[in-house]
């Protein structure tokens, strides 16, 4: 590849020795100025060359040009293990798991746009006088003057943008901006009504006061010694409302045997907790308190966070409340009817102001999140959601010289969504940018200027360049495995799809609902034992129906419990069990691996708990946990890694320098097991092992050898057994989900994925549909929400909802086979298929 452009710019990052995980010292050019799409199995490396190594090398030297005081606020990247990076500009990734928002951030201030509808409302509206009456629309507001009513002639301003922000001066005064009010359970105040209080009935003043409470309780009539449930009206009322009087009481301190009288104020139940709210300083104790509190939408604001003035302001007759309940699509329509509903004098001011909230919805819109509307709490989005906020911004900003490292941009994306993806990324390279992207999706990967294929297994197996070039080039490539899915020679099609008429012979699940959200009264039946995916673009309505209506139903069902409000009927016939295996990560932190979540662990501690030395050392299965056992890591305690203190930069954690990152002492490599092959291992090196290579090791070993090998079944077989299970990709966490349910019957089971496509390569999808053969051999029922055509041809039946999203879909547009689909105009997915 020419290493100069034209005017002797570098036209390519050189990358030299690379060995970031298992990345095997690769040495590649990344063209600059273009699209470079990353493609390979699961755990070929892919990851590690894209953040691993361009957006860490990236990030990390255009920090290090900033001053050390700076560098100490910025989180930082390590260097990368890596030779050599020559021509990388400065670099920012769009991750696949955006960091989720806290409870002040919506869409409409995520995106921004929030500013300019505030700004729209300030300068452009009708405003309320004093007095209450409205003021025409005036340019005075512009100019900082002061505004006349015709009515009442008082003299005011009108509102800043600030003024209108539920962040700062237009809050609601009673939730504080938050929409939502928190208050106390009283359900939760005496969980066991069959304790006294004496025996603790009264948690709060268990957990969050002094004991003695009871002893003033007791005081004031109550009776502390029997079941709470005999006591009362009375003497309930004073547990939980009584006054804040002040009482003379005996006390003894525990501790220090000390007594005397004293006067104490008698807190009730409740504002016990209420006096705990108010005193939270930090997470630890808002746990303490959150277990008895409640959150309903604030009665003051009705949940749009804004202050009664901040609503006031009328534009085409509608309040900046109302505007951001609109979905962004009808929003940004309306935006475009104001400036001509203004006075003349005010129309170029408009203009320019509605000019720029055009150009900001405009991206969104393209990505398909015209259904979102700008009051959407940010915490609600989906990963794809959040990741297509940021690409929008990405454009908006207009850089140039910019490395973008996108990881994964067609999460959640609809094929009928991926145009504007293209199309976002083609902005982005005409603004002078560089964009790297890691996808298994064909659509996206043909859209790239140039292609780079690691492989050609995964893990181990992995971590090497295959082939280089265009997608025609990959496609025709021998050595390229994604090329025959790229020419059409391949297809993922595991299945046979039954016949038509076998659909529902095994039985169906009939679900009605009425409306909710901006889902419409639904009825519609599912196939017992059979593959059902649940198809749609972004926002028409395929959570709602699966996660918020099917699954809560049919577990009502199952427990005797009243239905959600919202669903009017549901006939389980015979599900008593619902399993949602989604992408969210497993395990909180580092402690948690891929053999402690495999239940491979325990087995192996007792498999070396019985070696003669391990007897001879008094050694058993708990020694050899590296979370509390005798022989973890004195150094790391057992993490495998270490936090060091570099003064003026972030702290750097690295592998622990005692045990290199094993989690455990000396000692333990000291206690060797032997296989029948004669074989020795210690615990470190089996859990240094990939799964692939752990399944050979312990072949006699059946427990442990027959859960290894489910993993090695899901595609999973490059993972080690000392991975840590919060780092996994989104697939990767939806396939070690479902290990514990191989092989197990699920007559009564029915499963939900949600997008269990994340991540996955089409051979690895091939593997996946595997999964889901054995699944429905052993009597389970599937419903897949899936945006992925390949699975999607393989389902026995679509529910495919739609036609747009938001307000312009939450219906059924069409339910039958992928024929039946590609039958129908209206659907969307038919189109596609």
């Amino acid at each position: 590849m020419e290493q100069t452009g034209g005017r002797g710019e570098p036209a390519a990052i050189e990358v030299r020795g690379a060995r970031v995980h298992n990345l095997k010292g690769v040495d590649v050019d990344v063209p600059l100025h273009g699209i470079t799409a990353i493609a390979g199995v699961s755990g070929s490396g892919k990851s590690s060359l894209a953040l691993g190594v361009l957006y860490a090398e990236g990030s990390r030297r255009y920090l290090e040009a900033l001053s050390t005081y700076t560098r100490r606020r910025l989180s930082q990247a390590q260097a990368a293990e890596v030779d050599e990076v020559r021509y990388v500009p400065a670099a920012l990734a769009l991750r696949q798991r955006p960091g989720i928002a806290g409870v002040r951030s919506t869409f409409g201030t995520a995106t921004e746009l929030l500013n300019v509808l505030r700004l729209m409302f300030s300068r452009l509206a009708s405003h309320r006088c004093p007095n209450g009456h409205y003021v025409p629309p005036s340019i005075s507001v512009a100019l900082g003057r002061e505004l006349v009513c015709p009515v009442c002639g008082a003299h005011f301003h009108g509102p800043s943008a600030e003024e209108l922000a539920f962040n700062s001066a237009g809050a609601c005064r009673r939730c504080g901006g938050t929409g939502i009010v928190r208050t106390v359970d009283e359900s939760t105040l005496v969980p066991d009504e069959s304790l006294s209080i004496d025996q603790g009935a009264v948690l709060p003043w268990q957990t969050l006061m002094w004991s003695l409470m009871k002893d003033i309780a007791r005081s004031m009539g109550v009776r502390t010694d029997v079941p709470f449930r005999e006591l009362t009206a009375r003497e309930r009322d004073i547990v939980f409302n009584g006054p804040a009087v002040k009482k003379n009481i005996f006390y003894q301190n525990k501790t220090t045997g000390a007594a005397g009288d004293m006067n104490f104020t008698y807190f009730n139940a409740k504002y016990t907790v209420e006096n705990a709210l108010a005193r939270v300083k930090d997470e630890k104790g808002m746990k303490r308190v959150e277990r008895f509190l409640k959150e309903s939408v604030c009665p003051d604001c009705g949940g749009t966070r804004l202050s009664e003035a901040a609503r006031a302001p009328r534009i085409l007759g509608i309040s900046l409340d109302e505007a951001c309940a609109m979905p962004l699509e009808e929003l940004e329509a309306w935006c475009s009817r104001v400036p001509d509903s203004l006075p003349p004098d005010m129309r170029a001011m408009a203009q320019s102001i509605c000019g720029s909230f055009h150009d900001a919805a405009g991206r969104l819109l393209e990505l398909g999140l015209g259904y979102l509307a700008l009051d959407r709490a940010a915490s609600t989005l989906s990963n794809g959601e959040r990741q297509r906020m940021a690409l929008a911004r990405a454009v908006r900003n207009r850089t140039t010289g910019v490395l973008y490292v996108l990881d994964e941009p067609s999460i959640g994306l609809h094929p009928a969504n991926l145009e504007g993806l293209a199309g976002v990324m083609e902005y982005l390279v005409a603004d002078g940018n560089s964009v790297v992207l890691v996808d298994h999706d064909l659509q996206v990967l043909k859209r790239a200027d140039w292609m780079i294929e690691m492989g050609p297994g995964a893990g181990k197996n992995g971590g090497r360049v295959i082939a280089c070039g265009t997608p025609a080039d990959l496609a025709r490539s021998p050595r390229s495995v994604i090329g025959p899915f790229l020419s059409g020679r391949e297809s993922v099609r595991v299945r046979q799809p039954v016949s038509r008429d076998e659909i529902f012979a095994l039985g169906r699940i009939h679900l009605e609902t009425g409306p909710v959200h901006t889902v419409r009264p639904l009825k519609v039946d599912f196939p017992k034992g059979r593959l059902t995916a649940v198809t749609g673009v972004s926002g028409s309505g395929k959570t709602t129906l699966v996660l918020e209506s099917l699954a809560p139903a049919l577990r009502a069902a199952a427990s005797g419990a009243a239905l959600p409000p919202h669903v009017l009927r549901v006939e389980p016939c015979g599900i008593a069990q619902v399993k949602l295996i989604d992408a969210t990560p497993i395990g909180v932190n580092v402690r948690s691996t891929v053999a402690t979540y495999a239940g491979v662990h325990d087995e192996l501690r007792r498999l070396f708990a019985r070696t003669p030395e391990a007897k001879k050392r008094g050694l058993r299965a708990g020694a050899f946990s590296y979370n509390t056992g005798s022989l973890r890591c004195p150094g790391c305690d057992g993490t495998g890694t270490v936090s060091l203190d570099v003064q003026f930069l972030p702290d750097v954690q690295i592998d622990c320098p005692e045990c290199r990152g094993s989690r455990y002492a000396p000692q333990a490599s000291e206690i060797l097991w032997t296989n029948g092959s004669g074989q020795s291992f210690s615990m470190p090196q089996l859990m240094a092992m990939s799964v692939d290579e752990a399944i050979e090791a312990l072949a006699e070993v059946p427990l442990a050898a027959r859960r290894l090998q489910t993993l090695h079944e899901l595609g999973l077989g490059y993972l080690t057994l000392g991975e840590q299970t919060p780092g996994l990709s989104g697939g990767e966490a939806q396939r070690l989900k479902l290990a514990g349910e191989a092989g197990r019957a699920q007559a009564d089971s029915l499963f939900i994925f949600d997008e269990p496509t994340i991540g996955l390569h089409p051979k690895d999808v091939r593997s996946l549909l595997s999964v889901f053969e054995r699944l429905i051999a052993s009597g389970a029922t599937l419903v897949v929400i899936e945006h992925d055509l390949d699975l999607i041809a393989n389902a026995n039946y679509i529910v495919d909802m739609g036609p747009g999203g938001g307000d312009r879909g939450g219906r059924i547009v069409a339910a039958g086979t992928a024929e039946d689909l590609r039958r129908c105009p209206e659907s969307a997915t038919g189109r596609y298929l």
